[in-house]
């Protein structure tokens, strides 16, 4: 068994192609193309650069028909929450919102007085943030519903770039489940419940599993990149997280959660049946789907979006670091008591002197330079972390023995070790592409490849290096 996918994988500041080839039991990865992911803000709000991001799309899956004669799928995931619209014809009816745009402030209190907070937990177990889909669905309803009365069809992002690509309305219902209104109990979108806010649910397309085969590529698509006019495109698992937690590398035997670790730290466990009870809605955890229906029970953490709001603070004022100089100024920086409330840091700003004036304002120490900055960024991270830990096993009665962090902020030694120290949990870290590895194994069990989701672990385990963090060792 040799086969080819290709993963395309856009995350909330960058994307990448990566050439997934299967051969046996055994993964390779190869890096086809990088491209940032910059939103675009105008005096009316904060918007995805969507036709960009489809431009730079093509450009990859033309990188990769070059690299191969081969391939056996594509598959696109991305971030949760946001969507776009298309008019009965298939445009666009506007650019793409960011879920920072902040026209959803305030709105979930404006839904609560027609359905309330525990009602709408009760039918989605998604937790309430401002970004969430039925809030930005809301915002539109009320500053333009002129556009929602044009909207023939939602497509969540990674199923607008699939329609792009095939032509094909779909949603994936591990992007679905972040919307907060998709019943993971009834397995269907909560329709009922948006009609009781004013907002008709015409426009949702039909609801398809990871691994579906979506189509080929459109003809078009596939002259322009130079592609084969039979190959398919699937529908993987699309939410990011949900393909980076496929390819977490436990074994059946452990106790374990997980850190899908980037601009956003998504902790949690994975369960066979959401949890949805007072408890979990107090805690605020939401109950997302996964790969083989399995539920992704976890918590939003600000992540590493602290840190790149700092580096592009100081990039402005012409201190250009890299993630790697950053991450050896904080190491050798001297520890700190100093920690953040990171809930206080959600919207874009200067964050190096917003943390100055954090920590003034908290009477704690102040950092003075890069170094120590980033080093109580990241401690005040790992000790959200256990805070987290602590929750999750309260929520669920399970004892963790390991976490696993994979994504891109694994390869963060500095935060892993932190994370072991403060939790006093065993941390392993990787795979850092797991996005990418989750979203072609996923296309590979559509395909018939790969039989179960323990069966994708036990590919990864076999296929990539692992490192390993002991409590007590950053000092």
């Amino acid at each position: 068994m040799s086969c080819r996918y290709l993963a395309l994988d856009l995350g909330a500041e960058t994307g990448r192609a990566i050439l997934a080839h299967l051969n046996g039991h055994k993964l390779e990865l190869t890096h086809l193309n990088r491209f940032s992911n910059t939103p675009v803000r105008l005096p009316t709000g904060v918007y995805w650069d969507t036709l960009r991001l489809f431009h730079e799309i093509c450009e990859s899956i033309g990188a990769a028909a070059r690299t191969t004669d081969e391939i056996d799928g594509i598959a696109v995931d991305t971030w949760g929450v946001d969507f776009g619209l298309l008019t009965a014809q298939g445009s666009l009816l506007e650019n793409p919102r960011h879920y920072r745009d902040p026209r959803t402030q305030g709105i979930p209190d404006q839904v609560f007085k027609t359905v309330s907070r525990a009602e709408i937990f009760r039918q989605t177990g998604i937790q309430f943030m401002d970004i969430n889909s039925l809030y930005q669905l809301y915002a539109m309803q009320q500053n333009s519903p002129e556009l929602l009365n044009c909207a023939s069809k939602l497509l969540f992002m990674p199923d607008l770039f699939n329609y792009f690509l095939t032509g094909s309305f779909a949603s994936e219902r591990t992007i679905a489940s972040t919307s907060q209104f998709y019943d993971p109990l009834k397995a269907c979108f909560a329709t009922d419940m948006l009609r009781k806010i004013g907002i008709h649910a015409g426009f949702l397309p039909e609801l398809v599993d990871p691994g579906t085969e979506l189509g080929p590529v459109l003809p078009a698509v596939s002259d322009l990149c130079g592609l084969k006019h039979d190959t398919q495109v699937y529908a993987t698992a699309s939410h990011d997280t949900a393909s980076a937690i496929a390819a977490v590398p436990a074994s059946s035997n452990q106790q374990w959660c997980y850190i899908s670790s980037g601009t956003w730290s998504l902790m949690g466990v994975e369960l066979e049946q959401p949890i949805i009870n007072d408890a979990s809605l107090q805690a605020n955890f939401t109950n997302e789907l996964g790969v083989e229906h399995t539920i992704r029970f976890l918590k939003n953490i600000p992540g590493l979006w602290i840190l790149q709001e700092c580096r592009r603070a100081w990039a402005m004022e012409g201190k250009e670091f890299s993630y790697l100089e950053l991450m050896e100024l904080a190491e050798a920086a001297k520890p700190s008591a100093t920690e953040l409330d990171l809930n206080q840091f959600s919207s874009p700003g200067n964050y190096p002197e917003r943390i100055r004036e954090y920590c003034r304002e908290t009477a704690q120490e102040v950092p003075d330079d890069p170094g120590s900055t980033v080093r109580i960024v990241l401690k005040s991270l790992a000790t959200r972390y256990k805070e987290v830990l602590e929750l999750l096993e309260q929520l669920t009665g399970r004892q963790i023995e390991v976490i696993h962090i994979v994504g891109g902020g694994s390869r963060n030694k500095l935060l892993n070790q932190l994370a072991a120290d403060v939790t006093g949990r065993r941390v392993i870290a990787g795979p850092a592409e797991a996005t990418a590895v989750g979203n072609a194994l996923a296309q590979a069990m559509g395909a018939g490849k790969i039989g179960s989701l323990e069966e994708l672990r036990a590919v990864v385990r076999q296929s990539f290096e692992m490192e390993e963090y002991q409590p007590g060792k950053a000092g």
